[in-house]
């Protein structure tokens, strides 16, 4: 049974969603405003954004918020909600349909309870700590795979600002020449939502925020996988460092990520 926290982010993304199905597919979307290189914000993030607080801030007046557009980022203790009101601007921004709000609720301890809604299929992904994760009423599990050469792997390539391209194109090759296949979908905090649903068997990118990873780290955890940053230390916020993976290949990847 869904706790009133989780109801809460649920509500709250919806709220979301109406307003980032407002805008996409109208053509050129308003607002547009880039942030730095290779990063931009639109009318749609802002709005969504808007809409999404005021969910939350009325169920639990006085909260903390870290969010990408308009709170302050930089919060690195105490409860909050952590909102990215679209994950995936650059696809929406290109009428691409593959896109997200991710939503969690974090403290000292880590993430409590954590929301990635796609809107465009209307696919709820949803977790508690400790009480499972969910695509909608259904439970989710993490896959199985152990053979590397059978797995699937969705990754995060770093683009104009980016940091260690070299690095990153390294540890690529040595993935690519072990895996079945590579997918590069532009969302982050879906992909991980996908690794939880057995959609893939890892996920690994550098230089996320924390309203890209809070919500997905808990889902592929409370899905059965095993979240770690590619050194095999726990995942820090201020990082951003992911390889999150079924149980069976965590070990594998972890390996081909780590050599130097």
């Amino acid at each position: 049974m869904r706790s009133s926290l989780a109801t809460t982010l649920i509500s709250a993304a919806h709220a979301g969603a109406s307003v980032l199905r407002s805008y996409f597919g109208r053509g050129a979307v308003p607002g547009v405003m880039q942030k730095g290189p290779a990063d931009f914000v639109s009318e749609a993030d802002l709005r969504s954004e808007a809409a999404i607080r005021d969910v939350l801030t009325a169920a639990q007046p006085g909260v903390l918020f870290q969010a990408e557009e308009t709170a302050p980022q930089s919060i690195d203790s105490g409860a909050r909600f952590i909102v990215d009101p679209l994950d995936g601007t650059s696809n929406f921004l290109h009428g691409i349909p593959h896109f997200s709000i991710s939503l969690a609720y974090v403290d000292d301890s880590g993430t409590i309870a954590g929301v990635v809604f796609d809107p465009m299929r209307n696919e709820l992904f949803w977790a508690e700590r400790g009480m499972g994760a969910f695509l909608g009423e259904r439970r989710l599990l993490a896959s199985s795979t152990a053979d590397l050469d059978t797995a699937l792997v969705h990754t995060g390539i770093p683009h104009l600002g980016g940091a260690d391209h070299d690095g990153y194109l390294r540890g690529l090759a040595r993935v690519m020449a072990r895996v079945s296949g590579i997918r590069r979908l532009g969302s982050a905090a879906l992909d991980l939502a996908y690794v939880a649903a057995g959609r893939g068997d890892a996920f690994f990118e550098k230089g996320l925020k924390p309203w890209d990873i809070a919500a997905g780290m808990l889902l592929v955890a409370e899905a059965g996988g095993v979240v770690t940053d590619q050194q095999g230390k726990p995942v820090a916020f201020d990082r951003g460092d992911v390889l999150a993976a079924s149980s069976g290949v965590h070990p594998r990847l972890l390996e081909l990520l780590s050599a130097p």
